[in-house]
């Protein structure tokens, strides 16, 4: 498994699960069209990302400071942080509720603990040690594939929303659709490849700039069929969430999802406690995973815009500004915790808010990776390009479209 696996694990995350279980029970399995339609933009961002990180041998923020002017930087960041850190606040509270059906702690008393495990895990693990466990972790979510079947969804009604795509023009359908395609395209999921592949690079002893610069065609064609891989692991993981959810909790009218002990829960009845089982311990083991990759992508994107050091090859006394940022963003989204927002409901509008803050980023990921000066020989090639722009005006689409259901 390399890190395409990791990367597409992340975006099945606590926020995604939570959104395609929202999707599946408002909707049932008519939106199951939306897992295939976005794979290939999924693909097309994270593949761009690797290798905007690998040919310059930087992060992706490092390379928009040096690009373009502050004016334009920090706006985008913002938005960036405040969507990674609200994701990761409300993974970690649904982390807490589904831990909460095992063991009886008071969900506040759980998120803390799993702050401290998750702080501990990124200060003081190897890189190395890192990646495999993100590997092990990313395996989990085939449990979403058990759930599904034992809920027994009808074949025909599978077809139906998967080759039949459907759209109702009404503010609900609008905002699950851009929630669905902001937490597939989350920007904290191609910030973070553009970083592994810099962290890969220190790995293999290349620990300066200029030794980080340029890749080979051979690692280019090998990073594509890797993210292909990661990116179908996570559509798949996608399209069983909704199928198990669609089948069961639509049909009987539970179309309103208030936290993820309820969605669990709410499959015992319907599809076996196994079911139950599965869709908790899905929502434990991914959140493990998907929670340090935003609080770390978090640090690594504000720390390259100040200029700061950032790689998990160094220690924390080296990175002092960066591990501390890690820190800071773990304690925000504690914090958060403590006010009592509503898990699942946060889950959702944190996935809109990546849809909102997603498409400039994803505008000038495409304008980088054609910009031939920075990339050499590496620019994209007519069919990622016709993907990309693809990918950028359905994901700015979407968002003008909920916004306009909100002002009609």
């Amino acid at each position: 498994m390399g890190l395409g696996i990791v990367a597409g694990a992340a975006d099945d995350d606590c926020s995604a699960i939570g959104t395609y279980a929202s999707a599946g029970a408002q909707f049932g399995l008519t939106l199951l069209w939306m897992a295939p339609v976005t794979f290939p933009m999924m693909f097309s961002v994270v593949y761009l990302s690797s290798k905007l990180g690998q040919v310059t041998g930087k992060g992706l923020f490092q390379v928009v400071r040096e690009r373009y002017p502050k004016w334009l930087l920090w706006p985008m960041l913002i938005g960036v942080l405040i969507g990674n850190t609200i994701e990761a606040a409300a993974d970690t509270a649904g982390m807490a509720a589904c831990l909460n059906i095992f063991v009886p702690i008071p969900p506040f008393l759980t998120a803390i603990a799993i702050a401290v495990i998750i702080l501990s895990f990124q200060m003081f693990g190897s890189y190395d040690f890192i990646r495999n466990v993100f590997r092990w972790l990313a395996l989990s979510l085939f449990a979403y594939a058990g759930s599904a079947i034992l809920a027994k969804p009808d074949p025909t009604e599978i077809l139906r929303g998967t080759f039949l795509p459907h759209i109702e023009l009404t503010k609900d359908s609008l905002s699950i659709l851009v929630a669905i395609i902001g937490t597939t395209l989350s920007a904290y999921l191609y910030t973070w490849q553009s970083n592994v592949e810099v962290e890969e690079k220190i790995a293999a002893g290349k620990t300066r700039t200029a030794e980080r610069r340029g890749t080979s065609d051979s690692e280019l064609v090998r990073s594509q069929r890797d993210i292909v891989v990661g990116m179908a692991f996570s559509n798949i993981i996608m399209y069983f969430i909704i199928l198990s959810t669609g089948a069961t909790l639509h049909q009987v009218g539970q179309t309103n999802i208030e936290n993820a002990a309820q969605a669990a829960e709410a499959l015992r009845p319907l599809a076996g406690s196994g079911a139950t089982v599965l869709f908790a311990m899905g929502v434990i083991a991914v959140g493990f995973l998907a929670v340090p990759v935003m609080t770390t992508g978090a640090a690594y994107d504000l720390a390259q815009a100040i200029g700061w050091k950032s790689s998990l090859h160094a220690s924390p006394r080296e990175a002092k500004g960066f591990y501390a940022l890690i820190a800071g963003f773990t304690a925000v989204a504690v914090v958060l915790n403590s006010l009592g927002f509503n898990p699942m409901r946060a889950l959702v509008y944190a996935g809109i808010v990546q849809g909102f803050s997603t498409p400039p980023l994803l505008l000038f990921m495409v304008l980088l990776t054609n910009d031939r000066e920075l990339m050499g020989d590496k620019t994209n090639g007519f069919w990622l390009n016709l993907l990309s722009w693809i990918t950028v005006a359905a994901i700015f689409a979407a968002s003008i479209g909920l916004g306009l259901s909100w002002l009609l």
